[in-house]
């Protein structure tokens, strides 16, 4: 006889399993409420995109694009929707939402909006990397966007702050914020020209992958892992030396800004952002929870990218944030119990007899409809196999409903943590629950 076949996950992704889901649950709630404090509202995006989108504001050369999307021919739902080869236009499964947000920004006229538009955002994002701690091919982000006519350095500072508000309310209390500028399109070319000059002169020294971004994306060069280049990059030209006045003032106001909020940061010369849309403003917050791939989120401005792809002018900066990274930073500090991340189950009713059952369904939708979360079995058991069930369910009461329960019309409502017991009628049941 043939064995049957054993599936598992694809390597690179991982289902999130109760109780985990709880805490996701519990955390993208908590990440809606404070961005929804600031006034950002949620936009839902398409899982692909044309696959043109990523390739014109990510960057044809940079590794997302050119080695890490998932694309595909889309399959044309008649001939005339059809390129030349006879086929539908590529597509690829989303590796990151800023340049979709864009697109919907163009696409449906938000710049006629009044004041800036305010856009958050949570899902999934895949990318063809090798798999490891913490990082995964599917993984989940929540980012925000703001877009607008309005590059004030006090919208990169809010946004900023946004996030520490966040990093309190999942009582995270060791965190790095960096913070950096990488100027515009007037001061930038020359530096990038200056550092790629640099970088030729000690090409021999680099690693493969940092040879080939002399030519591709010099900047990545500054965001280097690899112990060996870290010397090297030391010794690089710094960005900040070679700021336009516009660039210099704008990150001094940032500064400035986050110095009237409060929020400690670090001027990082080498923080630099890899895709290729990103201006001036770029942060980054970092946990020691996380070994060497360390970054919870970060962001920047992109003030740029909506002429890119075909918009208006816009002045924009956001951020993403890493759900996985995050939750793993919730779990490692181990201050917030998962309690308060995953509601226990209110009650277990056990019924005792055919007779009872419909007096036990009509009690579990009332309790339901009070917004207890309750188990009632689909078939009898004895009591003491229910109320076993009831306690490794770690349910916080078991209601007791049987054919003298009925007769009575009272039941037995027993609290599991310490055996006490009462006799309720069925209108009383839920206060006693509420406690």
């Amino acid at each position: 006889m043939t064995e049957k076949k054993k599936f598992h996950s694809v390597r690179g992704v991982r289902d999130i399993l109760p109780p985990d889901s709880s805490l996701w649950n519990w955390f993208e709630q908590a990440a809606r409420d404070t961005l929804e404090t600031y006034n950002f509202r949620e936009i839902r995006l398409p899982i692909f995109e044309d696959t043109e989108l990523f390739a014109r504001s990510v960057g044809a050369e940079t590794d997302i694009v050119s080695k890490e999307m998932y694309t595909f021919q889309d399959q044309p739902a008649d001939l005339e929707s059809a390129n030349e080869m006879g086929r539908g236009k590529a597509v690829s499964l989303r590796p990151e939402a800023t340049a979709s947000v864009v697109r919907a920004y163009i696409e449906h006229g938000m710049q006629t909006l009044p004041g800036l538009v305010k856009l958050y955002y949570l899902g999934p994002m895949f990318r063809r990397e090798r798999p490891q701690k913490g990082r995964y091919r599917q993984f989940y982000q929540i980012g925000a966007e703001v877009l607008g006519q309005s590059d004030h350095p006090a919208i990169d500072a809010e946004m900023i702050e946004m996030l520490i508000v966040l990093l309190g309310r999942c009582k995270i209390e060791s965190w790095t914020l960096l913070v950096n500028s990488i100027g515009d399109a007037n001061c930038r070319p020359a530096y990038v020209a200056l550092l790629r000059e640099e970088l030729r002169k000690v090409k021999n020294q680099l690693g493969a992958d940092s040879q080939r971004r002399i030519d591709t994306n010099p900047l990545r060069v500054l965001d280097s892992k690899l112990a060996e280049e870290q010397a090297i990059v030391a010794s690089l030209p710094k960005i900040a030396d070679h700021l336009c006045d516009d660039c210099r003032n704008h990150f001094a106001e940032l500064r400035r800004q986050l110095d009237l909020r409060s929020i400690p940061y670090t001027v990082d010369p080498r923080l630099v952002r890899g895709l290729d849309y990103y201006t001036r403003t770029t942060f980054e917050i970092t946990s020691p929870h996380l070994g060497a791939q360390n970054a919870l989120a970060g962001g920047g401005r992109y003030d740029g990218l909506s002429e890119m792809l075909g918009g208006p002018p816009a002045k924009c900066i956001g951020f993403a944030l890493g759900e996985d990274r995050f939750i793993e930073v919730i779990q490692a500090a181990g201050s917030l119990d998962r309690a308060t991340a995953g509601r226990p189950l209110d009650a277990f009713i056990v019924w005792l007899g055919a007779a009872a059952y419909p007096a036990a369904v009509r009690l579990a939708r009332r309790l339901r409809q009070e917004g207890f979360r309750v188990e009632i079995p689909a078939e009898e058991s004895k009591l003491k196999k229910a109320l076993s069930l009831a306690e490794r369910l770690g349910a916080r009461f078991a209601i007791i409903v049987g054919d003298q329960e009925v007769a009575a019309g009272a039941y037995a409502v027993k609290r599991l943590a310490d055996g006490e017991q009462r006799k309720l009628a069925e209108s009383d049941v839920a206060g006693f629950l509420r406690g």
